[in-house]
C-alpha cells in the first residue's frame, strides 16, 4: 500500500547530490520577519510611549526576540533529524510537565483571565508554542514506528488521539481556545496523510468538531465572542469592540493604504494592535495590496514547506515527510484563522500571525520549527536535480 506522504513522485534518472540550503524558503521567511519587524515599530510606537516612554520599545525587544529565534535556529539546524525523531516521546513528556506547571502557584502568568505564560526569570514562555511543535515531531515518529498500525487498526488511530486529547484537555484549562483547535486540526492533518481510513477520519472529525462547539456554547466567554462575530456592530463599544475597530483598519485602507505609521486605529482605538491584530493594522497603512502580498507571502512559505516535504518522502525520509507536513499545515492554519479573524470571518481568537506579530514565545519556536525544515533540505538525498524515487 502507498503511503500519503509518498505521493507526486518522479521518475527521471538522477545522480547523487546533497541538496543543501532551500533559498526560497530563507527569502519568504526573512520578507515576512522584516515586514513583521516594520509594522511592530508602526503598531506599537502609541502604545510604548504611552506605558513605558519609549517610543521604540517594543520593537527593540521584538528585534532581540528575532535574534534569539534565529540563534536558536542555527541550533536546531545543526541537530540530525535522527536525533529529532528519537527524542518525540521525550518533547511530548517535557511539553506536558511545562503545561502542567502552569496550574502550580507562582509559576503560571495570567494576562486578561488566561494562564498561558510560564515565569522564567525575565522571559515568559507561552508553553502552548512549544506543544504545538512538541506534538507534530511526536507525531510524524509516531507515523513512522505504527504507520501500518493506523492504518490498519481502529487502536492504533486511537492511541495517538488520545495523547492529542492530554494536550487539548490542557491547553483548554488555561483556557486558550485558539491553541487548542489548531493543534487539534494539525494533529487530525498529519494522521489523514498518514492514511488513515477515511471512514474512521471522517467519525472522529465530526466528533472534534461537535466537542469544540460544545466547549464553545456551554461557556458564556466563548459563546459571546461567537455572537459578536455574527454581528459586531450589535455592541460595538463592548463584546464587538476589537472586530469593528479591525474592520474599520479595513475600510480606511481601501487598495493602497493610508501610508505606512499614518494609521489611526492603532492610537488605542485597536487593542492589542501589535499582536493579534497587526495584520489590520498592515491593511490600514498598506492597503489591500500590501495585506494581499502578506497572504502570498504565506501561501509562498507553506508550499515551500510542503514542496521540502514532499521531496523527503519521495527519498524514503518518512519522518523528514511527515515533519514537515506538520510544519505546513501548523503555519498555513494559524495564518488562515489570524488573518480571518483581522477580517472578521471567523470569532475572535488569541492567536499571533506566524513570524509577525509581537511576541517571543512564538517567534523562537516558529524560527526553528522553520530550522528543522532547512535541515530536511539539507539531508534530503537529491540526484541529477531531482529527488529520488522511493518505492511505498
Amino acid at each position: 500500500m502507498m503511503q500519503p506522504v509518498m505521493l507526486f513522485q518522479s521518475t527521471a534518472p538522477r545522480t547523487h547530490r546533497p541538496q543543501g540550503w532551500d533559498w526560497p524558503l530563507l527569502i519568504v521567511v526573512a520578507a515576512l520577519l522584516g515586514l513583521g519587524l516594520v509594522m511592530i515599530a508602526s503598531a506599537s510606537v502609541g502604545l510604548a510611549d504611552r506605558q513605558v516612554g519609549d517610543p521604540a520599545y517594543y520593537l527593540v525587544r521584538q528585534s532581540l526576540y528575532v535574534g534569539l529565534g534565529l540563534a536558536a535556529a542555527l541550533i536546531a539546524w545543526q541537530v540530525p533529524l535522527s536525533v529529532w525523531e528519537r527524542s518525540g516521546p521525550l518533547w511530548f513528556i517535557v511539553s506536558s510537565l511545562l503545561l502542567l506547571a502552569l496550574f502550580v502557584p507562582g509559576l503560571g502568568h495570567s494576562v486578561n483571565g488566561s494562564t498561558r505564560w510560564l515565569l522564567m526569570g525575565p522571559f515568559n514562555l507561552q508553553v502552548s508554542e512549544l506543544a504545538k511543535l512538541s506534538l507534530i515531531i511526536y507525531l510524524a515518529g509516531y507515523l513512522v514506528r505504527r504507520g501500518e498500525e493506523v492504518r490498519s487498526t481502529v487502536g492504533g488511530f486511537l492511541k495517538p488521539m488520545v495523547l492529542i486529547g492530554l494536550f487539548t484537555g490542557l491547553l483548554l484549562a488555561e483556557p486558550d481556545f485558539g491553541a487548542s483547535v489548531v493543534l487539534v486540526a494539525t494533529g487530525l492533518g498529519m494522521i489523514f496523510l498518514g492514511g488513515v481510513r477515511l471512514w474512521l477520519f471522517g467519525v472522529l472529525v465530526l466528533f472534534a468538531l461537535g466537542a469544540l462547539a460544545l466547549l464553545a456554547i456551554t461557556s458564556p466567554y466563548r459563546l459571546e465572542r461567537l455572537t459578536a462575530f455574527l454581528n459586531p456592530w450589535a455592541d460595538p463599544f463592548n463584546s464587538g469592540f476589537q472586530l469593528t475597530q479591525a474592520l474599520i483598519a479595513f475600510g480606511r485602507g481601501e487598495w493602497f493604504g493610508v501610508g505606512l505609521g499614518s494609521s489611526v486605529q492603532k492610537l488605542f482605538y485597536l487593542p492589542e494592535a501589535h499582536t493579534d491584530f497587526v495584520y489590520a493594522v498592515l491593511v490600514e497603512e498598506l492597503g489591500m495590496v500590501g495585506g494581499s502580498i502578506v497572504v502570498l507571502l504565506f501561501a509562498a512559505l507553506v508550499s515551500r514547506i510542503f514542496l521540502i516535504g514532499r521531496n523527503a518522502a519521495e527519498a524514503g525520509m518518512t519522518f523528514a515527510g511527515y515533519l514537515c507536513y506538520g510544519v505546513g499545515i501548523w503555519f498555513a492554519l494559524q495564518a488562515f484563522i489570524n488573518m480571518g479573524v483581522n477580517m472578521g470571518l471567523l470569532p475572535t481568537k488569541g492567536l499571533t500571525l506566524p513570524l509577525m506579530s509581537y511576541g517571543g514565545s512564538s517567534m523562537i519556536v516558529m524560527c526553528v520549527a522553520l530550522a528543522m525544515v532547512q535541515r530536511v533540505s539539507l539531508e534530503t538525498p537529491v540526484h541529477g536535480g531531482r529527488v529520488r524515487r522511493s518505492q511505498g
